[in-house]
């Protein structure tokens, strides 16, 4: 019996001790798979940042390319217009004085020289419309009036002539021999014909000017605007054609007019114009560079005094780092990194997986905030505060509110970054933002657009006038002096400013009237404020 006893009471602790780890070991295997957890919520994080980020960048590259190919287009139609109305005033000159009278015009160009939004520009001159039968009277007249050396070239029986009878140089430049037919000349012709056709202002293809005496290289064009007779009809083109005398004319040297447009172009950017809707080198007639294969390119094509350009841009190493900086790679290195050290962490704290997963929720919300800020400032990013405006707008239309989108753009900071380091215009742009940032309220939000562009959304407005003050506010805020490294800094900047619903009742509208506000601003001096 004691023999049969002792195998029993074994049997019972055999039982016991399989009851004891059946009770404690699922709790502990459960508990294995919190570091495995850990790792995978953790990847997947980074992985979502990283993804956003990557995206982000692009869209940041994209949006500031888009910008600078419209900002490009936008300045040369405006510098075309301008030359455009000083022709208008030529021609209008016209009204009370004959087409030879050599004197008004000289009197009228000199009263333009020194006008820098007319730089670029080589002559402005006058053609006489000739025909066959009146050519040896128009010789013997303009003799007269002078020069006495005066004839029609090239030689040669035309049908109709159209000489110039008088050039005012605008650059200082040698004046070549009067007398030239234009007419002759079939691009200048086509251009001329336009004109006269259509009553207004066209311009040639790629020619070599007159003023180059042959000279090869430096590609130009002219504008032409017809000259009527007064008092007769021109409503249609057959009474244009007869009631035609002659036309004004300004040319230009391609490389001087690109260097007379309006603001300042973005750096970084390779693009090149051609005459026509066919980019070829025999169309080339400007190039600030040779374009080395950049990550974004687009052709534009421009119509422009009746005339097609070609606008070619292409990215280039020095914008792609400006705009388009991509920090995935560091959160992608960081994520895996805090990954695995958070999955080891709770592999050897078991016992304390409450610490590890709050740890890992705050560097998830670590990551998160990477991807919604500016690291320079730390404020709100383009892709954060689009989110804001999209919200303001959805309590705007339900609660019938207005409120206010202000762009921000400091004047001249490429300059102190050039003479003090990036480090010096870093530090200015902090403390810009803390400005601004102390001037809102809590409700607001100041945003970062990139480089030296920021941008405001102001809420609960009574009117243009609530927001024009906070802007104007915030102007004299940006002028008061820096002390940064030791050096005494100070700077301006020019605020563009919408007003919803009645500048526009979507993001795209708000911020495309606060942007061009802020433009103009910028073309009127800087250091204002523009309403749009």
């Amino acid at each position: 019996k004691i023999l049969q006893g002792r195998p029993g009471r074994r049997d019972g602790r055999l039982l016991v001790a399989a009851m004891t780890t059946a009770s404690v070991s699922p709790p502990a295997s459960r508990l294995l798979f919190l570091p495995w957890l850990i790792l995978f919520a953790m990847l997947g994080a980074t992985w979502f940042v990283w993804d956003h980020e990557r995206q982000n960048a692009r869209k940041e590259l994209h949006t500031q390319f888009d910008f600078a190919l419209r900002d490009t287009v936008s300045r040369i139609e405006q510098r075309v217009a301008a030359y455009e109305q000083l022709l208008r005033g030529v021609q209008g000159l016209f009204a009370t004085t004959g087409l030879r009278n050599r004197q008004a015009i000289h009197d009228y160009v000199e009263t333009l020289r020194g006008d820098p939004n007319l730089s670029g520009m080589q002559v402005i001159g006058v053609i006489e419309r000739v025909p066959s039968a009146s050519k040896a009277a128009h010789v013997r007249a303009i003799r007269r009036l002078g020069p006495a050396d005066y004839s029609i070239h090239p030689q040669g029986e035309r049908e109709t002539y159209a000489p110039v009878i008088q050039r005012e140089s605008y650059s200082g430049r040698h004046q070549a021999p009067l007398g030239l037919d234009t007419w002759a000349n079939p691009v200048r012709r086509q251009a001329m014909e336009t004109a006269r056709d259509s009553g207004l202002a066209a311009i040639t293809g790629k020619v070599q000017l007159a003023i180059d005496n042959g000279v090869e290289g430096n590609p130009g064009f002219i504008m032409y605007l017809p000259v009527f007779a007064q008092g007769q009809p021109r409503d249609s083109v057959t009474q244009r054609r007869d009631s035609l005398i002659g036309w004004v004319y300004a040319s230009f040297h391609m490389r001087d007019f690109m260097a007379s447009l309006y603001g300042r172009q973005a750096e970084g950017l390779a693009f090149a114009i051609y005459d026509g809707a066919v980019p070829s080198d025999a169309a080339l007639m400007y190039r600030n560079r040779e374009a080395a294969g950049g990550a974004l390119s687009a052709n534009e094509y421009m119509v422009v005094a009746s005339h097609t350009w070609t606008l070619t841009l292409v990215t280039q190493e020095e914008f792609e780092n400006r705009f388009g900086r991509d920090i995935s790679l560091i959160i992608a290195v960081a994520g895996v990194s805090l990954s695995l050290s958070m999955a080891l962490l709770a592999w050897s704290m078991i016992s304390g997986r409450a610490r590890a997963l709050l740890l890992a929720a705050k560097i998830t919300e670590e990551l998160r905030h990477m991807a919604q800020h500016d690291s320079l400032t730390g404020l709100p990013n383009r892709a954060l505060f689009s989110d804001r405006v999209q919200n303001k707008l959805a309590h705007a239309r339900r609660h019938d509110r207005r409120f206010a989108l202000i762009f921000l753009d400091l004047d001249k900071f490429k300059p102190i970054n050039d003479k003090h380091g990036h480090s010096v215009g870093d530090l200015l742009l902090r403390q810009v933002a803390r400005r601004l940032q102390d001037l809102v309220r809590a409700s607001d939000t100041v945003g970062r657009l990139g480089g030296d562009e920021f941008v405001l959304l102001i809420g609960e407005l009574t009117g243009a006038a609530d927001a024009l003050a906070l802007a104007e506010k915030i102007r004299q805020e940006v002028r008061r002096p820096y002390t940064i490294n030791g050096h005494q800094l100070t700077i301006s900047c020019s605020l563009g400013v919408a007003i919803y619903p009645d500048d526009g009742t979507d993001e795209f509208a708000l911020t495309k009237r606060a942007d061009e506000a802020m433009y103009r601003a910028k073309d009127s001096g800087r250091d204002s404020v523009q309403l749009a």
